[in-house]
């Protein structure tokens, strides 16, 4: 691992494709937006020998230049991959986001991943999205690592982040969560800050010295292994604690002296498992050096102390039609079992998929069958069809180098999958399966919107299809209510960046309206009415009277129907018109242009003409009564309702449930649930919570979570629906 005694240069440079899975390391990196994880990206590069200065491939192009909407959200915004190889080790770095709002990026990454890189910023500390994301990779026993960036800064400290980390990620187990290595401290500069310019081995008591600009190991100097005795000997407490070999405690604590190697070996299969989190320290390259401080001691961690993806279990595979299927984990020469973690839109080749294997070998040219999960609410087709695998590559910023074939365990862009969307699972045309999804936030911030011009809206719909295809953390609802087009996103950057998209990459501009929700309106009481339409002007006329009466029913009854009438006032054939023209009219509403629900009309009396009386005549007469019904009543103008969930931590929770009161919102009860946190229910008004999404991620420092749902409509106090009122007839 990164504290081995004698390290080597190793074979370094531009990943190719793998030859068999256990040379593949799959690695994401995880930390908040600045923690610096595309700097740590860079210097790894750097380091592995795939680019010969910071920021740059070999001929000159930025590694960095993920080709985003502005310059300064390049590499912020989506998931990105740079595969590098060390010591004959293929390894795949998935760079994540760090902003909350593309979380569905960063879940695609834990998705293709075999292992986190938790960064973390020394002068910034561990935020409250950080640990949620580190327990989520607890629940399903991910291993993982700690690497704290930013010592140069002036109020970087190195041990009270590792202790900071220890709180944070260690909560069952603190001893789990130790440093491999001290930092090692040069002459104070003019501000009294001593620049890190090494590290030194807690196992192997030997110094890493990156003053010159390249790693050099060297002997520690008097005075400095007596400076690490306590973390050594706690470190070493660590790896026995986690050992397998249960008599390793016992001959510690007898004095016996562990064998290095040993200990080495226990502390590589303890980070394999998940059970033990190293926590290491790195700092990019100064301008013209050749290696950033930490970052070999990095790569030897990912490819000695990382699992391969072998000793993953790989998601659950069942055929198109739910049956199960057993497929090997991760064997080349299995069944095809692949997995598109990402869709992307080039200018020049189209769309293009990163890809995961988990069975089997992808090759170019082959006819694949893709299978979907048809996530319908978010705009998704049901995926089931043959298509042909374009050129296969391996990323690199804009490069794409060519892949012969891309086997288990390994991940690939694959171009021209004009069907396949994030998601999707590619399977043997003539052995079609299916793999079980991941989870995926569910956008909770409506953005409504419209075509700017004409122009616009001819291609409004092939842009919203092409951008929801890409991103599955976007739903796209046309809403038959309110007939808004609505893009639900996960917060206000994700709305950004997909307004930009649709302007810079699909050509289309759009501008954004208020949203509107779902109102409806209802009897406050029972209430009569009397429709008649008469009229003569030569040849046949129009002759239709009813007489109509209405009563509330109770919420979600919506609208019958009751015949009452006798002595055939109304002709039998007549009496569906009449029921066409109410029902037709609740639709288009009677006080404010909302439909109308959950009322009993009944027809009591009529009156028809034997010449004159008409479908189209009963039809007007009956919603002529219903509007002289409501105009005698009191109309409820109601609102819908939603159920709220919030997760948040007990920091929070008053400040959550005063600020749902606050948006008329009643909390109905609140459950305690592990971890410190707090499961608060409430229902709240959607009018009220249009930016919750928004509001609660300040409100909880990025540490609470929300679900809401549908529960009823009920009516609005009178002075909002006063305003509501207002609004409808200054539209009209």
């Amino acid at each position: 691992m990164g504290d081995k005694a004698n390290t080597h240069p190793g074979a370094a440079g531009r990943a190719t494709a793998a030859d068999h899975p256990a040379s593949v390391r799959n690695v994401v990196l995880v930390g908040h937006s600045g923690s610096g994880k595309t700097t740590l990206v860079e210097a790894l590069a750097l380091t592995a020998g795939a680019v010969n200065r910071a920021g740059r491939v070999e001929d000159g192009t930025a590694v960095s230049d993920y080709d985003e909407i502005e310059h300064r959200q390049q590499r912020s915004v989506q998931l990105s991959l740079v595969p590098v190889t060390w010591d004959g080790y293929k390894i795949n770095i998935l760079d994540t986001p760090g902003y909350a709002d593309f979380v569905g990026e960063l879940r695609a990454g834990l998705r293709a991943a075999d292992a986190a890189l938790f960064v973390v910023s020394a002068s910034d500390g561990v935020d409250g999205s950080t640990r949620m994301v580190w327990e989520e990779c607890a629940e399903v026993g991910m291993p993982r690592a700690i690497v704290v960036t930013h010592l140069e800064s002036a109020r970087a400290d190195f041990d009270t982040m590792t202790r900071i980390c220890a709180e944070a990620f260690g909560a069952d187990d603190p001893d789990a969560v130790l440093p491999l290595y001290l930092p090692l401290h040069g002459e104070p500069g003019p501000d009294g800050h001593a620049p890190v310019t090494g590290l030194i081995g807690l196992l192997s008591q030997r110094l890493f010295d990156y003053s010159s600009g390249a790693r050099e190991e060297a002997e520690p100097v008097d005075g400095q292994l007596p400076l690490i005795e306590e973390a050594r000997n706690r470190l070493i407490e660590g790896i026995i604690a986690e050992s397998e070999d249960e008599t390793l405690m016992d001959r510690y604590l007898g004095g016996e002296e562990i064998d290095f190697k040993t200990l080495v070996q226990d502390l590589e299969r303890a980070v394999a498992r998940g059970a033990f989190f190293p926590v290491l320290a790195a700092a990019p390259a100064a301008e013209g050096a050749r290696q950033g401080l930490g970052t070999v001691e990095l790569l030897e961690l990912v490819t000695s102390g990382f699992p391969t993806p072998l000793e993953r279990a790989a998601p659950a595979v069942t055929t198109p039609d739910g049956a199960a299927r057993e497929v090997r984990a991760c064997d080349p020469d299995g069944p095809l079992v692949a997995e598109v973690v990402k869709t992307a839109s080039d200018p020049y080749v189209g769309r293009v998929s990163l890809v995961r294997v988990f069975s089997g070998t992808l090759r170019p040219d082959e006819t694949v069958h893709v299978s979907g999960h048809g996530l319908t609410d978010r705009g998704h087709e049901d995926h089931d069809v043959d298509e042909r695998v374009g050129a296969l590559s391996a990323p690199f910023g804009k490069q794409q180098r060519a892949l012969t074939h891309c086997i288990a365990g390994d991940l690939a862009c694959v171009a021209k999958l004009n069907r396949a969307e994030t998601g999707d699972t590619l399977s043997a045309k003539d052995d079609p399966l299916l793999m079980q999804p991941w989870q995926m936030p569910d956008p909770l911030l409506p953005l409504a919107i419209q075509a700017h011009s004409k122009a616009d809206e001819d291609k409004l719909s092939q842009g919203l299809g092409r951008l929801v295809a890409e991103d599955p953390t976007m739903r796209l609802e046309q809403n038959q209510h309110t007939h808004q087009v609505v893009l639900w996103c996960l917060g206000e950057a994700h709305a950004d960046v997909a307004l930009e998209r649709l302007r810079s990459r699909y050509g289309v501009q759009v501008d954004v309206v208020p949203h509107q929700v779902s109102l409806r309106e209802t009897f406050a009481a029972r209430s009569a009415g009397r429709g008649r339409h008469v009229k003569q002007s030569g040849g046949h006329g129009q002759y239709a009277i009813c007489e109509i009466e209405v009563e509330p029913l109770p919420n979600g009854s919506g609208i019958e129907f009751v015949d009452k009438v006798v002595g055939g006032a109304v002709p039998r054939q007549f009496i569906p018109s009449v029921e066409k023209g109410v029902r037709a009219q609740a639709a288009r509403g009677v006080a404010a242009g909302h439909p109308l629900i959950d009322v009993r009309i009944t027809l009591l009396d009529g009156k028809a003409h034997s010449v004159d009386s008409s479908d189209a005549a009963f039809q007007t007469a009956g919603a002529l009564a219903l509007r002289e019904a409501a105009a005698e009543a009191r109309i409820h103008l109601l609102e819908p309702v939603a159920e709220v969930t919030v997760m948040v931590g007990d920091d929070y929770v008053g400040a959550v449930m005063s600020d749902l009161s606050g948006r008329r919102g009643r909390v109905v009860g609140t459950e305690q649930t592990s971890g410190g946190r707090t499961l608060v229910r409430a229902e709240v008004p959607e009018m009220e919570i249009g930016r919750y999404a928004v509001d609660l991620r300040s409100l909880s420092h990025g540490t609470a979570r929300f679900q809401r749902s549908y529960a009823r409509h009920e009516p609005m106090p009178p002075q909002i629906a006063e305003r509501m009122r207002e609004r409808t007839r200054e539209a009209s």
